[in-house]
C-alpha cells in the first residue's frame, strides 16, 4: 500500500506533449546560504502530506495551489544570480514536500543540468515508494540530482509516526537507495524536547548514518518557535505549545552521539561529472 498518493499530487505533462510542467511554488529565495552548498536559489514547492508538529511552515501543506512557474521562468529568474554561486552554488528544490512535485523538479533539474548549473534536492522523504511509475521517475531525478538535503525526523518508527502522522520505513529505504547508489548526501535531523532529544534514539541514529555511503555533512537542526504566529494567523492549534528550545548542552549532546564532526566532506565537496 502506498503511504502517500504521490502519482496524482505530482502535476504531470498535459497531452499536449510539448507543453511544459507547471510547478505550484510557495516562494523564492535568491541567495540562500544553508539549504545546500554554496549561495543557492531556492525555489520552495507547495505541498505536504505530513504533519509534523513542529512544522514551521504549515501554509506549504495545501496541494495544488501556490503560484504556477515552469521550469523555464525559474531558469530564467535564477540565472540573474548565477555569478553568485560559484563551483558549489546552484538550484535548491525545498518545500513543503519536494518530491510530492517529482515531474516538476525532473524537468527543472534536467534543463538546469543541461546549463551546468549544480542542482539540490531537500526532501523529508515521504512520497517515496518503488511502485511504478513513481519509482522510475525518482531513479530519473536522481540522474540529474547532485545533491540530496535528507531529513531524519525520527529513527523510531512509532515515534515517527506520532511526530508526524506517517511511518519511517520508506524513508529509510529512500536514503538506503540513495547509498547504495552513490548519491551524495546530506543528513538533517530537529533536536526536539519531548520528541526527538532521546540519548537512545539519537544513539541509534548515529550507528544508523554510520552505515551509510556517500554522507557528506550531518546537521543538528534545535527546534525553535518562530513558527507559532503562523498557526495563530491560520486558526491552527499549535501542537509543541510550551515546548522551548534544545538548551546548548543537548544540541552538544546531540552532535556528539551523531558523530557530526566525522563528516567533513561538505567542505571540499564539488558536483560528481
Amino acid at each position: 500500500m502506498r503511504l502517500f498518493d504521490t502519482v496524482s499530487d505530482s502535476p504531470t505533462i498535459p497531452n499536449a506533449a510539448h507543453e511544459p510542467v507547471v510547478g505550484y511554488i510557495h516562494s523564492i529565495e535568491s541567495f540562500g546560504s544553508v539549504d545546500g552548498p554554496g549561495i543557492r536559489y531556492i525555489a520552495f514547492l507547495q505541498g505536504c502530506r505530513m504533519r509534523c508538529e513542529y512544522c514551521h511552515n504549515p501554509d506549504t501543506w495545501n496541494i495544488g495551489v501556490g503560484e504556477e512557474m515552469t521550469a523555464d521562468e525559474i531558469l530564467a529568474d535564477a540565472l540573474r544570480y548565477k555569478a553568485f554561486w560559484g563551483d558549489t552554488g546552484g538550484i535548491t528544490c525545498s518545500g513543503g514536500e519536494s518530491l510530492i512535485q517529482i515531474d516538476f523538479i525532473i524537468d527543472l533539474f534536467t534543463k538546469a543540468k543541461a546549463q551546468g548549473i549544480t542542482t539540490c534536492l531537500d526532501t523529508s522523504g515521504g512520497p517515496f515508494t518503488r511502485d511504478e511509475p513513481w519509482f522510475s521517475k525518482f531513479e530519473q531525478l536522481m540522474a540529474v540530482t547532485d545533491i540530496s538535503l535528507v531529513d531524519i525526523k525520527q529513527i523510531d518508527s512509532a515515534k515517527h509516526r506520532k511526530l508526524t502522522g506517517f511511518g519511517n520505513e520508506n524513508i529509510l529505504d529512500m536514503i538506503q537507495y540513495m547509498s547504495t547508489h552513490g548519491d551524495d548526501m546530506w543528513i538533517r535531523h530537529v533536536l526536539i524536547p519531548t520528541r526527538t532529544d532521546f540519548d537512545e534514539d539519537l544513539t541509534k541514529l548515529g550507528a544508523y548514518i554510520k552505515t551509510l555511503s556517500h554522507v557528506q555533512k550531518v546537521e543538528i537542526l534545535p527546534y525553535h518557535t518562530m513558527g507559532f504566529n503562523k498557526y495563530h494567523e491560520l486558526g491552527i492549534k499549535y501542537p509543541l505549545e510550551g515546548i522551548e528550545p534544545p538548551t546548548p548542552d543537548r544540541v552538544a549532546n546531540a552532535e556528539a552521539l551523531l558523530h557530526v564532526q566525522d563528516y567533513t566532506g561538505y567542505l571540499t565537496w564539488r558536483p560528481q561529472q
